[in-house]
């Protein structure tokens, strides 16, 4: 019985697994594999009075079948901390709880599945006999695990088991106290899933007067269900809440986001109309004055255009049909959009880019931006130089771009300009650098053999000649300066 007994211990002390790899198989054959390997050791440690008695399981299943095989294998891959704890709690609160008397069973009888009575029993059965001393270890986890969570964990330690994904049931913590405690350490542990956990739970437990006003003095906790409010649309939930905070402009927020559902264009005016009144700051007052102010402008040029391009009476549509509504769009996106197809209008026009402009204080930078890509894009070269020449109080006329030329020449590059309309841009640009690589990145080498001129720089003129087509104009431009330069050496 000693070397048994010794057998046993080097069992229980020893393990079969291997270190996890990549290479490791995790189909179910292998579990199976490994699971049989598991039952034919045991039967080297137990006791075998009767080798002609089939072995069974704790549910009568014979030890080795592929029947029993396959519910060990599920079981121990699919079975939760739930599953074991209400099991376990039938006869006690943990294993550490069963008695030390002496006993009927060993360990031999229990594998076996049978009592020296010879009569079969389960696992349940025979934990909740008082006699049992010797019972079968668990396997996979420690029994530290396998303590009651639902009536023994602490708010710390169940906010430390929530932290590492462990199952928790809050339904124990009752009182309003026991509440607070939780979401305290929830707070304190720094970890935003196990925070809005616990505010889910007390906003469910709680009445709202009671949980508004805790929250006023836990600004974390409060932060996190003010975002979660926001994210869920729980919209009356959080109306109430910043309410009761006196938050005055985030309710008016919150309300005026509520456009967003609103997809009927006449519905939706008349709900921004009736925003204008609501508490905001008189910056955002502003805002949605011009977001009113916009929608219907929009409501009026949507029903006009409409109304052209049925009627095919328009050439510009029917060369440049329209991809979409101009319904609900962006400021900027309504200027270029009038900037497009209705840049002569007069500016009395609702539809007019000045009236635009002028309306909602659009700044000259975006304003010639817009425009600029609008009219580059219909290729309408002659409303570009316009755009960009100003005339001062003498009558004298010169070009100007708030946007810099730089910018000027990427647009029109990006619009298929010719080189003679990218040239005349490109010398604008004021910093030589940045003149010479667009120049050269677009091939405008007038622009390059001038700036190299000025430049009086001989070694890149006779450089950039076998970059330019043989006997072309450019080349006997380079060489006329290049001899200039040469005569005014010697002169």
């Amino acid at each position: 019985m000693s070397r048994v007994r010794a057998d046993e211990e080097e069992y229980w002390h020893s393990s079969k697994f291997r270190a996890f790899t990549f290479d490791d198989e995790d189909d179910e054959l292998s579990q199976l594999k490994e699971s049989k390997r598991t039952v034919n050791s045991l039967r080297d440690i137990v006791d075998d009075d009767d080798d002609d008695l089939e072995r069974v399981s704790w549910s009568g299943e014979p030890v080795g079948s592929i029947t029993w095989s396959i519910k060990e294998t599920a079981s121990g891959s699919t079975s939760s901390l739930d599953g074991r704890d209400s099991s376990l709690q039938k006869g006690s609160s943990s294993y550490a709880a069963l008695p030390k008397q002496a006993s009927s069973y060993s360990l031999s009888s229990l594998f076996k599945g049978r009592n020296k009575l010879s009569s079969f029993q389960s696992l349940s059965d025979a934990l909740t006999d008082t006699g049992v001393k010797n019972y079968a270890p668990e396997l996979r986890r420690p029994k530290a695990e396998y303590k009651d969570y639902s009536s023994d964990w602490s708010p710390k330690d169940t906010v430390r088991r929530m932290q590492r994904g462990k199952v928790c049931s809050l339904e124990r913590f009752r009182s309003l106290q026991d509440k607070l405690v939780l979401l305290d350490e929830a707070v304190a542990g720094h970890d935003g899933n196990v925070i809005t956990a616990v505010l889910i739970f007390l906003k469910r437990t709680l009445r709202r007067e009671i949980l508004f006003r805790e929250l006023e003095v836990r600004q974390v906790a409060l932060s996190h269900l003010i975002h979660f409010l926001r994210e869920t649309g729980e919209q009356k939930f959080l109306l109430d809440l910043l309410r009761f905070l006196d938050r005055t402009e985030e309710v008016a927020l919150s309300q005026y986001r509520e456009h967003l559902n609103i997809q009927d264009v006449e519905k939706r005016r008349e709900f921004l109309k009736g925003c204008i009144g609501l508490p905001f700051s008189a910056e955002d007052t502003s805002h949605i004055q011009d977001h009113y102010t916009l929608l219907e402008r929009q409501i009026i040029i949507e029903a006009n255009d409409r109304q052209l391009e049925m009627a095919g009476q328009s050439e510009l549509f029917r060369k440049y049909p329209r991809k979409a509504s101009i319904l609900n769009m962006p400021l900027v996106t309504t200027l270029f959009y009038s900037c497009f197809y209705h840049y002569t209008e007069a500016e009395g026009m609702f539809s007019s880019p000045t009236n635009l402009k002028k309306t909602f204080k659009i700044p000259d930078k975006q304003y010639v931006l817009t425009a600029l890509a609008a009219r580059a894009k219909l290729r309408a070269w002659g409303d570009v130089d316009a755009l960009l020449t100003t005339k001062n109080w003498l009558g004298y006329t010169k070009k100007k771009a708030p946007i810099g030329f730089h910018r000027v020449v990427e647009i029109l590059q990006r619009n298929n300009a010719p080189v003679q309309v990218l040239q005349e841009y490109v010398r604008l640009v004021e910093d030589v650098e940045t003149r010479l690589n667009l120049a050269t990145k677009y091939k405008c080498h007038d622009v390059v053999i001038e700036t190299y001129r000025d430049l009086k720089d001989r070694v890149q003129l006779t450089a950039y000649k076998c970059k330019v087509e043989r006997g072309s104009a450019e080349e006997e431009k380079i060489h006329s300066i290049l001899s200039n330069m040469v005569t005014d050496a010697y002169s």
